[in-house]
């Protein structure tokens, strides 16, 4: 039986798969790593340390299995990162994450002086301070020497998918996050290279995220112990990936995920761009394309409250505790990074509304889950003002391993939620692209069909869903409230 390697690339750590071609996972692995913050709302991390991870990684996910089976490898990864190499394939500085907030001039000099309406012109899409084409102009007013010496612009899982193949790739749904993408017509953007003062030489080649882009390096597949033949598949966006992963193709589907971010992913058979460009306009992994509203902190703020505030790992207790608290009039903002969709605001931040001297700990950790889901319902209202019809979806990520977090998303999307029998989501949809790369399934659809099936369905209950909606009534009113005290602080 043929088997497949899945690497799927996170901000704290990477999770690595061996899969056989029915689905069956044989070993898991996952390998961390630090992110640095070397000031205010900086988010970088060493690339080197990602390879060494994954060397790391791939030793001890075939040990014990053979590694003679293995027909290709793919991959899933955190988006937006810049990864700059030099003309001898060196990395020049740390990579500058999804996450990190100090593009704030460069944004609103894309969005304001450019024009977001130019803007969705050239990409379908306005300036986000964690996309990458900000990264580079600040990259090109701040550290000048570094950005004379670009000679190839990656992004985080194609520097892997580099330095296991030697090709510089990407693929389309990843490449949408850079703002340097013409994304209704899947090519790159010369104007968007012209405004960032680069050329289309120094960006990877453009591929479906099926595609094979090569074979592993011979001295690599001596070292693992795989065929020389193994095919490298360029794979997707953990979104894309993840979406790929709960069987979210085709037009109409809907997956939310509760990983260090959240989304609300949209998946569509045609482009499309929602009104005030509030929601991204991505392609897809399965050739198609997609709408996505991502909120910056979604599973991250559970961790922030009960690590790091409450200095606690017991999450068991927790939950037990979250699931009889009543919130009453307790309001969380989960901005505690700045948020993207949909207020695009880098300078907005975390808080608890409605605190008196009764406030328990068990209602303010069940607030954390339900601000969270407040956010992205902010997200799916902006797809209903513009047509979609969403009546379903399915979750993943870390977040939705909590049975009470997906009762609350239920509740307060008010839509029914199925979770994925497999739980792996980006890592399981990458293995699934691997499978499709190497032609062991015709396409996409066809894979998942076979692959990906769904268990509980966790139904909103009336009563939840309308006190829930009353209270999001309230919650939408605080962010344009407290805007301008955000940007004061």
């Amino acid at each position: 039986m043929n088997s497949y390697i899945a690497i799927d690339l996170g901000t704290s750590g990477v999770k690595l798969l061996l899969i056989e071609d029915n689905g069956h996972i044989l070993a898991e692995r996952t390998e961390s790593y630090p992110i640095y913050h070397p000031h205010p709302e900086w988010s970088e991390q060493n690339p080197e340390d990602w390879w060494n991870a994954v060397k790391s990684g791939l030793k001890k996910l075939l040990d014990g299995h053979d590694g003679h089976s293995v027909k290709g490898i793919s991959f899933a990864g955190q988006m937006h990162g810049l990864v700059a190499m030099d003309k001898d394939g060196n990395v020049i500085r740390p990579c500058i994450l999804w996450n990190d907030g100090r593009t704030e001039k460069q944004t609103k000099y894309l969005n304001e002086r450019v024009g977001q309406e130019k803007l969705s012109v050239f990409t379908g899409n306005i300036a986000f301070a964690g996309f990458t084409a900000p990264k580079i102009l600040w990259l090109k007013e701040n550290e000048p020497e570094n950005f004379k010496k670009i000679s190839k612009i990656l992004l985080p899982k194609d520097y892997l998918a580099f330095m296991l193949s030697g090709e510089y790739c990407s693929d389309f749904s990843d490449a949408s996050g850079m703002l340097l993408l013409d994304v209704k017509n899947k090519r790159w953007s010369e104007e968007m290279c012209g405004i960032c003062g680069i050329y289309g030489g120094q960006l990877p080649k453009l591929h479906e995220s099926y595609e094979a882009i090569g074979n592993i390096l011979p001295a690599l597949a001596k070292e693992f112990g795989l065929p020389e033949d193994v095919k490298i598949i360029i794979g997707a966006g953990d979104n894309a990936a993840a979406a790929i992963g709960t069987g979210t193709v085709g037009k109409g589907k809907c997956n939310i995920s509760l990983g260090t971010s959240g989304t609300i992913f949209l998946s569509n058979d045609k482009f499309t761009v929602d009104g005030k460009n509030a929601l991204h306009s991505f392609c897809h992994a399965d050739g198609g394309w997609h709408l996505m509203g991502c909120i910056l902190s979604a599973a991250s703020c559970r961790k922030w409250w009960l690590e790091d505030i409450l200095n606690s790992t017991d999450y068991e207790k927790d939950e037990l505790d979250v699931a009889s608290a009543q919130t009453d009039g307790l309001i969380f903002l989960p901005y505690l990074s700045g948020e993207r969709s949909p207020h695009n605001d880098v300078k907005a931040k975390g808080a608890f509304i409605g605190l008196t001297s009764t406030t328990t700990r068990a209602q303010m950790s069940r607030a954390v889950m339900e601000g969270v889901a407040f956010a992205l319902r902010d997200c799916l209202e902006v797809a209903n003002s513009g047509g979609l019809s969403v009546t379903q979806a399915t979750i993943c990520g870390g977040g939705a391993k909590s049975k009470v977090w997906r009762e609350i998303t239920a509740n307060i999307l008010n839509l029914p939620v199925s979770v994925p029998k497999t739980e792996q989501g980006p890592a399981y949809g990458a293995a699934i692209l691997a499978m499709v790369g190497c032609g062991e399934y015709e396409d996409v659809s066809t894979a998942i069909n076979k692959l990906v099936e769904l268990k509980a369905e966790i139904k909103p209950e009336k009563q939840a869903a309308e006190l829930y909606d009353k209270k999001y009534q309230l919650f939408k009113k605080l962010y344009p409230l407290l805007k301008d005290t955000f940007s004061q602080m």
